[in-house]
């Protein structure tokens, strides 16, 4: 064990495409940390442009009240949605086929090409313009989507690359990953709100134009650097290019896949529609609200995601991956119930109603936030890593689409709107229970290196009969 150990820390490592010939360069921890820093600024960018379209519906309701059907609000926010699903999927089959670098120039494509077309949206009416609208943020969904494969399995091989970093790897996946994306959430609030404080905090185009636009330059900005950085060592040690054995892979993960799918699921269930509908949810308390108290509202309540998602990854390293994710569960559980069951008294304290939901969403980053993109990464081995991560996330991915068609109905059926907010966060806690027990009974620990489950998968492959000699792009002498 310690052989294999060994390798997989080891500094010398090779540029990942089998069709160049190999050059040895020298990875050091620093610039494995750099790698993970990247990935986590290109998520960042990410979460900027899935949230600010949440934003930018504000102005647009303004702007135009009669086309901004409720069925043409829903395609807006479902179209990056099914975008990102079919780039979790495609991607996190690109990537382990043809490398993580690949992977970079595909969904960097996808993703400022549909951002390009979404600023520039036009049509003969404006409803031709909103169908532009959704079909470029389809199309950037499926970059935005893919860059969750890749981002994460570079992070996560990148934070194994030393001894040094891999007893800080649960951190830096989380920080890269969780927190990059919450980060951005919050960046798209206060893009939105100096914009339309620019704009006099008047209803006007230039307001989405500009939002929309100015998520283009990270993308570009750090594409280049990105293009720079190499495959880890562990996917060019492991990598299986042709004869993927996907029944022998699924008939000895199958439980994994199922716990991750599963919980991340649960929770795109709950906060999608919680950070979605965080104007509604404080509409109670301000009469008429402004395009700035709107925005205001929701960044003030999605900011809470930024202290819980830099606590849950520092406990992950403390207490373990599944611990964190369960008590992060159990504890959102009971704040949601006490929310709902004190939300008619919580009308006349809205201090305390704040800090109460801040916490509820600061919660949901500690556990399911972090663990998701930690545990599904960790839990597969290096050549199929992006195969099973890119369904977990589609899955997850999936639940928020139906979570926020569920939420909305849930709370529109009911003529007042206390009680609607107040069933709205009992079911949030019946679902954290079951992602409570899900975590509980179908996550497995964690391993200590990669390359601890990388050599058990290696060795299960060759008990049963499956060709290993041609794993990994590594140079045999």
């Amino acid at each position: 064990m310690s052989e294999h150990k060994d390798n997989a820390v080891a500094e010398t490592v090779l540029v990942s495409s089998s069709s160049q010939p190999s050059q040895k360069v020298r990875q050091t921890a620093p610039v494995s940390a750099w790698n993970v820093l990247v990935q986590g600024i290109a998520l960042f960018s990410d979460g900027y442009n899935v949230q600010i379209m949440g934003y930018m519906q504000t102005v647009m309701a303004k702007l135009y009240p009669k086309q901004l059907t409720s069925s043409i609000k829903t395609r807006l926010s479902n179209s990056i949605l099914v975008g990102e699903v079919i780039g979790m999927l495609l991607f996190g089959l690109c990537i382990d086929r043809f490398g993580r670098r690949v992977g970079i120039i595909a969904t960097t494509a996808f993703l400022v090409l549909g951002i390009i077309l979404s600023t520039a949206a036009h049509g003969n009416t404006v409803t031709g313009m909103f169908w532009m609208m959704i079909v470029s943020r389809g199309v950037a969904g499926v970059g935005a989507g893919g860059e969750y494969a890749v981002c994460t399995a570079q992070a996560l091989e990148s934070a194994d690359s030393s001894a040094s970093l891999q007893k800080r790897r649960g951190f830096l996946v989380t920080i890269s990953t969780n927190l990059a994306i919450v980060s951005g959430f919050v960046g798209s609030s206060i893009v939105s709100l100096i914009v339309i404080a620019a704009y006099g905090n008047k209803a006007s185009e230039g307001i989405w134009r500009v939002c929309f636009g100015i998520g283009i330059f990270l993308p570009l900005t750090i594409f280049f650097v990105r293009m720079s950085l190499l495959d880890s060592s562990q996917y060019q040690k492991h990598a299986i290019q042709r004869r993927v054995p996907y029944m022998l892979a699924i008939r000895r993960y199958w439980r994994p896949l199922l716990g991750c799918s599963l919980a991340w699921f649960l929770y795109d269930f709950v906060v999608y529609p919680f950070n979605l509908l965080a104007p509604t949810l404080v509409s109670g308390f301000t009469k008429n609200p402004t395009l700035l108290q709107s925005v205001g509202w929701s960044a003030l309540i999605n900011s809470f995601a930024i202290p819980g998602a830099i606590f849950g990854g520092w406990l992950t390293d403390r207490i373990g991956r599944r611990q964190t994710y369960a008590v992060g569960w159990a504890i959102v559980c009971v704040l949601g119930f006490l929310i709902g069951g004190l939300r008619f008294p919580l009308r006349h304290v809205f201090p305390l109603f704040v800090v109460l939901y801040g916490f509820f969403q600061s919660f949901l980053s500690v556990g399911p936030g972090d663990c998701n993109f930690l545990v599904s990464s960790e839990s597969f081995p290096t050549p199929l890593r992006g195969h099973f991560l890119g369904f977990a996330a589609a899955v997850g991915k999936a639940g928020s689409a139906v979570g926020t068609t569920v939420l909305t109905i849930a709370l529109n059926s009911f003529q007042n709107q206390t009680k609607g907010q107040q069933v709205l966060f009992f079911i949030g806690s019946s679902i954290s229970v079951l992602g409570t027990l899900v975590v509980i009974f179908m996550i497995p620990n964690h391993p200590a290196t990669l390359e601890e489950e990388d050599s058990k998968f290696r060795e299960y492959l060759e008990e049963n009969g499956y060709d290993t000699s041609e794993m990994g792009l590594v140079e045999k002498h």
